[in-house]
């Protein structure tokens, strides 16, 4: 802890909300499809199609979109008015235009650490969609460094790390996905914060590891700027303490 210079951060469900939107516009796009489809499972569905397409479209709105329109015209054997095509779309346009509003506390914790320590955003998703909230979130300035990547690894992450700070095993990276923010953070050598999110989206939801003395987990970002003193302290006295 005594050679930590990096705290990186995770964007979307860590210091705005994101999934919440996307769960509001599947609610309206199951409605939409009531009258045509009678498929009990609809959102699996579409869920399913979503983690299939990721290979082709990535994270983000747009592919989103395109699944939706897709498990459209899937669910109801292809018959699906245009009409509804055309909604469909309009509902992705709406998820693109949702404000960003930043959880309680965000822009005071992130003010506190960058007085300290070296600050990264790093964050996955479509590139202009990603850079429209970034900008809108008022945050942009506040960080040394902005990644916009298409997934979270562990290469990734080390590739990161070595570029814009001291190596992995000097920084920290804290976010809301155990599986996009923890595991491969902790993979390349970094510590790890877990701020849990009610609305995680399914594909993000896995088990955080345990007995891992380098992966923490607060309930909300206020938490973090304790925790870290906290590892700071402790870490100065082990080293007072000697062998």
């Amino acid at each position: 802890m005594s050679d930590l210079t990096t705290i990186a951060f995770d964007a979307d469900d860590t210091l705005w909300g994101h999934t919440f939107h996307f769960n509001l516009t599947e609610e309206k796009f199951v409605n939409l499809l009531a009258e045509y489809s009678r498929s009990p499972d609809l959102r699996q569905h579409l869920h399913d199609l979503e983690i299939r397409n990721l290979a082709y479209y990535g994270f983000g709105v747009k592919g989103f979109m395109l699944s939706m329109i897709e498990t459209a015209i899937e669910v109801t054997q292809q018959r699906v008015p245009i009409t509804i095509i055309d909604q469909i779309l309009q509902l992705g346009r709406s998820l693109q235009d949702h404000p960003i509003i930043l959880y309680p506390n965000v822009r005071d914790v992130i003010r506190t650490l960058g007085r300290k320590w070296r600050l990264l955003l790093i964050t996955k998703g479509d590139l202009l969609d990603q850079e429209r909230k970034i900008a809108q979130s008022g945050l942009g300035d506040e960080f040394d460094h902005v990644e916009i990547v298409s997934d979270k690894t562990q290469e990734v992450y080390e590739t990161i790390f070595h570029k814009w700070a001291d190596g992995p095993h000097r920084a920290m990276m804290v976010g809301n996905s155990a599986r996009s923010d923890i595991i491969p953070a902790l993979d390349a050598g970094c510590l790890a914060v877990h701020i849990p999110c009610d609305d995680d989206w399914a594909y993000e939801q896995c088990v955080l590891p345990t007995g891992n003395d380098r992966c923490f987990s607060i309930k909300t970002i206020a938490e973090l700027p304790p925790l870290i003193d906290s590892l700071a302290s402790r870490s100065f006295t082990d080293d007072e303490r000697g062998p």
